[in-house]
């Protein structure tokens, strides 16, 4: 008869192999702390000020008139007219930006990822526009190409009108007469080249042997592209649009340079308007409050991205 013996236990480590774990952990992560406190002092220390000054009536014209306001100047942000029209228009210039941006990336994309003549260089001459200075590419758009006297697009139609017999063609004032298309067009010649990319990479790392097996079972290209390719960049997709949400709600530059918010508002955005707030109004406090909101809502957007982020790399590591 055989008797059962446990088997034996495992003594735990020493409390001194547990110390020397400790402290070589804490090692590694010494050479961190340098960049660890800079990114403190130039990321929450000014947010921490702005949230202080948030918190004050304080308008630079009366400097003797300063006192602590609590919350008001947040009430102030959420029910000043202004303020919800700039949102308003917040919403439609990056909800416009954005889906134009996705759908020409995504022709771009599709058209790259095949093999032809000259695919290098039509790669590099279609990224060109994101790597412009924003305030270059805006100058661009509304010297070169809006302006009513000299601008191509002026020009143009002119010479459409002159081919068929026309003395001269209308003369548009783009800007004035259309000013959020205007800038709408202008950020999505921006911004098309980086959807391009992303949705570029998703179809590279899509699996070839899928795709010839679509081939050989007689799946026609638009049900290749309908049932394994658009599911399969629907990740990138909202990468793509989480990013370029992010990024486009933070606009300024556009704004500043071929707008400047007008004409009566039509194109003021939540940035624009805090600027206004706090240099031709000189309010302070309200205009920290409208910072501080803005920087909420894109820390919400922005955990939304780092979890499609985060998704994309555990599907990248499941393969």
């Amino acid at each position: 008869m055989t008797t059962l013996t446990a088997p034996p236990k495992t003594a735990p480590p020493p409390a001194r192999t547990r110390k020397s774990s400790g402290n070589s952990k804490w090692r590694r992560r010494i050479p961190l702390l340098p960049a660890l406190v800079f990114t403190i002092i130039v990321t929450q220390l000014p947010f921490v000020a702005t949230l202080v000054i948030s918190t004050f009536q304080w308008n630079i014209l009366r400097p003797d008139d300063r006192h602590f306001a609590g919350l008001s100047n947040y009430t102030f942000v959420f029910t000043d007219e202004r303020l919800r029209h700039a949102v308003l228009n917040t919403a439609v210039l990056t909800a416009s930006v954005v889906v134009l941006s996705v759908l020409f990336g995504l022709g771009l994309a599709l058209l790259l990822d095949r093999r032809f003549l000259g695919r290098g260089l039509a790669r590099t001459l279609l990224i060109a526009p994101f790597l412009v200075m924003p305030v270059a590419g805006a100058l661009l758009w509304k010297h070169a190409l809006y302006n009513p006297d000299y601008g191509l697009l002026n020009g143009t139609l002119n010479a459409v009108y002159r081919l068929f017999g026309a003395e001269n063609g209308p003369t548009v004032d783009w800007v004035s007469n259309f000013p959020m298309p205007a800038l709408v067009i202008a950020l999505v010649w921006q911004w098309t080249p980086f959807m391009m990319l992303i949705l570029l990479a998703g179809l590279q790392a899509q699996p070839g042997d899928v795709l010839e097996a679509a081939k050989v079972d007689g799946a026609s290209a638009l049900q290749t592209f309908r049932h394994l390719t658009l599911p399969h960049l629907r990740q990138y997709i909202e990468l793509g649009v989480v990013l370029g949400s992010i990024f486009v709600v933070q606009t300024f530059d556009a704004v500043f340079t071929i707008t400047q918010g007008g004409p009566g508002s039509q194109t003021t955005n939540l940035p624009y308007e805090i600027y206004l707030t706090m240099f031709r109004k000189f309010e302070y406090g309200q205009a920290a409050a409208a910072g501080v909101v803005v920087v909420i809502g894109s820390i919400v957007i922005a955990t939304f991205a780092l979890r499609v982020v985060a998704s994309l790399f555990r599907e990248e590591a499941s393969r």
